[in-house]
C-alpha cells in the first residue's frame, strides 16, 4: 500500500492479512510536532518492509470495542494533551487487558496527564527539555529487539526530555543519554530543568495489565525517522508490542 492509499484507509477489513494490523494514532491537544508525517511515513515504510499493515488516524472516535478488535498494537505518535474521552479511555484500556500492544514515541509522554492508567501505562511522564542538541545515546540493554546494529553508545542529535521518576516499578530500559555529553539546563520561565541526574532513560519497555508498553522518547526532528537505526528501534518496539516475541533470555 502506498503512502496515499493509507491516508483514505480507515479500517483493516479490506487489507490483505499480514502479521498483524498497527492503528497509528498521532492527534495532538498541545503542541503539534511537523515532524508527524515523517513519523507516519516511516512507520508505513516498515509495514511495507516488514508485512504488517499500517492504518493512520488523528480522529479519537477509533478507539471504541468494535474499531480496536482488528488491531494489533496502537502507536500514540507524538500526541499531546487530551486526546480521548472517558469512553474512549475505557475502550484503549479493555484494548490493553485483552494482551494487545501499545508504542509511544516522544511525546506521548506529554499526553494525558489526568488519567492515572495511562501514566502506568507509558511509564514515566514528561517534564521539560533544553534545546535541540547532540548527546551520547547509549545502549542499555541488548535482550530487546531493534538495538542490534546501535554501537554502545553513538551521538545523537534529538530533543531531550527530562521525565518524572516511574510511574510503574516494572519498567525495562533500552536507551539512556550521557547528561554529561550536553547541556541539560532547560528555562522556560514558569518552570526550570537540570536533567534527570546519573541515570537519564530514553526508551524502555513493560508487561502492563495483561499488554505490552514499548516507548522511545526520540523522534522530535524529521531527520531521524529517516534513520535506519531509528527505524530499527521502532520496529524492535512494534514487533515486540503485536508478538511479545524477540527478547533474548
Amino acid at each position: 500500500m502506498v503512502f496515499s492509499q493509507m491516508l483514505h484507509a480507515t479500517g483493516f477489513e479490506h487489507m490483505p492479512k499480514k502479521q498483524f494490523n498497527v492503528l497509528v494514532f498521532s492527534k495532538t491537544a498541545g503542541w503539534h510536532h511537523p515532524s508527524i508525517l515523517s513519523g507516519v511515513s516511516a512507520l508505513q515504510h516498515l509495514g511495507d518492509k516488514h508485512f504488517f499493515n499500517v492504518v493512520w488516524h488523528e480522529e479519537s472516535r477509533y478507539f471504541n470495542d468494535d474499531y480496536l478488535k482488528q488491531v494489533d498494537v496502537v502507536v500514540f505518535l507524538a500526541t499531546t494533551g487530551d486526546v480521548l474521552n472517558e469512553a474512549e479511555q475505557a475502550a484503549f484500556e479493555r484494548y490493553i487487558q485483552q494482551g494487545k500492544g501499545y508504542v509511544g514515541i516522544h511525546s506521548a509522554t506529554d499526553t494525558e496527564y489526568d488519567w492515572p492508567w495511562y501514566q502506568q501505562l507509558v511509564g514515566h511522564t514528561f517534564v521539560i527539555h533544553p534545546e535541540i542538541q547532540t548527546a551520547k545515546l547509549q545502549v542499555e540493554s541488548r535482550q530487546f529487539p531493534g538495538v542490534e546494529l546501535m554501537p554502545d553508545s553513538l551521538l545523537w542529535t534529538d530533543e531531550w526530555y527530562d521525565f518524572t521518576l516511574a510511574r510503574n516499578p516494572k519498567l525495562h530500559y533500552i536507551l539512556s543519554v550521557d547528561e554529561n555529553s550536553y547541556d541539560t539546563n532547560s528555562d522556560w520561565g514558569t518552570k526550570q530543568g537540570k536533567g534527570m541526574g546519573a541515570f537519564h532513560p530514553i526508551a524502555w519497555y513493560q508487561e502492563f495489565d495483561g499488554g505490552r508498553a514499548f516507548y522511545t522518547a526520540l523522534g522530535h526532528t524529521d531527520a531521524v525517522y529517516q534513520d535506519v537505526l531509528f527505524q530499527a528501534h521502532l520496529y524492535g518496539g512494534i514487533y515486540w508490542a503485536a508478538t511479545g516475541k524477540g527478547i533474548t533470555p
